[in-house]
């Protein structure tokens, strides 16, 4: 949620950060529903002002005994007035609240505008592996190596799932062991959150409303809260926190959780989304910093030096490139995604993406600290990485590792667990 002071002291200067993400911005709604809540908020206190000093001065003629019955029917109307006023103002702020729940993030000034043809390439690391004539794509290697029953995971789920088998669940739990692994040993703090949360986590993350539909919903009985499972643990760390005040000694607060993410949209059919490449269940592990606002650039920057390394370690071609802003979260102020190479289809497709969110989702969650010295709390920011999501990398893995027989050179991080150097067709 944005500062509805910022806007009020330049809404000019807001609404030309927000055009770098949509075509049309009309703050005025917003402005306009700001005044009136200011309006009523000045009114109720004026109000409950004249209650307080009518009910003084009853007090006072009655203590000399004088007939106090025209200033108690004052009183009266003065407290229908106040429960007036009261009403209209529950109905304001919840009006501002709705239009501020959906404006999107303000953009970084290194944040280009435009879509994903504005998205810039930072860095590259490795060479496209040259693997020659007859090479095998992702699904027909993971066919013959035994590693994915796809039919039967369509079977089981529907469109959209996959059954991980034998040396196939073998690798995609060692992928998630090293990642865990790895952030354990930094130091981030370990979670495994509820897969299914509550519809204030949606709202208080940024993904609800724009991408309410987006998401799994269990149907509710009538009275009982809304709840969906989560389709990033981002949306569950984000709430740990919420509406509390994080004691400044334990910022920044680092952490990553595992989990599966469940979606509804899969996305298309081509021959870009084949295989595990996009489905509605995959796993992810995601890291999360709670960080004072000095220390937001930072902490991004960590993050997207966590993920390559991740990458790396596997030994697979990949890019990280800056996103445009209309290609990026709209919960987001900068984003950046590392991308690996998948042979078969001639791109990159993006494993982690690395967000500053500035205090946009605490400011919704309600998440402060109280800056050493200070009397007033302030919003931290917060900050979340996929390290990593495993769907995508599965098949760079088998792309870039098949050897010309036909078999795959398994990553040397996760050999210890998979109990094998090279995945072989069986005999």
């Amino acid at each position: 949620m944005l500062d509805i002071g910022l806007i009020r002291k330049d809404p000019e200067a807001v609404r030309e950060a927000l055009l770098k993400r949509m075509d049309k911005v009309d703050l005025e709604p917003v402005l306009e529903a700001d005044r009136l809540r200011r309006q009523l908020v000045a009114a109720a206190a004026d109000a409950r002002a004249e209650r307080k000093k009518q009910s003084k001065e009853i007090g006072s003629l009655r203590g000399r005994g004088q007939d106090t019955a025209e200033l108690e029917r004052a009183a009266s109307e003065s407290g229908d007035r106040i429960a007036a006023i009261e009403t209209e103002l529950a109905e304001a702020e919840s009006r501002l609240h709705e239009l501020m729940m959906e404006l999107p993030n303000l953009p970084a000034e290194e944040t280009p505008a435009g879509g994903k043809e504005a998205n810039r390439v930072v860095s590259t690391w490795g060479e496209q592996p040259d693997l020659g004539p007859g090479a095998l794509d992702h699904v027909e290697l993971s066919t013959r190596l035994g590693l994915v029953d796809y039919a039967r995971g369509a079977k089981l789920g529907g469109s959209g799932h996959w059954l991980y088998t034998g040396l196939g669940a073998a690798l995609e739990w060692a992928l998630l062991d090293f990642f865990c692994r790895e952030h354990f040993a930094a130091g981030y703090e370990f979670m495994l959150p509820p897969h299914l949360l509550t519809e204030e986590a949606g709202y208080a993350a940024g993904q609800f409303p724009k991408f309410y539909d987006d998401v799994f919903h269990l149907q509710a009985d009538e009275g009982e809260r809304g709840s969906f499972l989560l389709p990033t643990s981002e949306t569950a760390i984000v709430n740990v926190y919420r509406d509390e005040i994080v004691p400044t000694d334990r910022l920044p607060v680092k952490a990553f959780a595992y989990t599966p993410c469940y979606r509804r949209e899969s996305g298309s059919h081509g021959t870009q989304e084949r295989g595990t490449i996009r489905g509605h269940q995959f796993n992810k592990v995601e890291m999360f910093q709670f960080v004072t606002p000095e220390g937001g650039r930072a902490a991004l920057d960590e993050l997207v030096q966590r993920t390559e390394d991740l990458v790396r370690k596997l030994g697979l071609h990949h890019q990280t490139s800056l996103l445009a802003a209309r290609d990026a979260s709209a919960s987001m102020k900068m984003t950046y995604d590392v991308e690996v190479w998948i042979p078969s289809i001639g791109t990159y497709k993006e494993v982690s993406s690395a967000s500053w969110a500035g205090d946009y989702q605490a400011r919704r969650a309600n998440v402060r600290y109280r800056p050493e010295g200070a009397k007033n709390t302030e919003f931290v920011h917060t900050l979340n990485a996929s390290g990593l999501a495993t769907s995508r990398l599965l098949p760079a893995i088998l792309e870039q590792n098949q050897q010309p027989d036909g078999s795959v050179v398994v990553p040397e991080p996760l050999r210890p667990w998979v109990g094998t150097d090279v995945i072989r067709p069986p005999k």
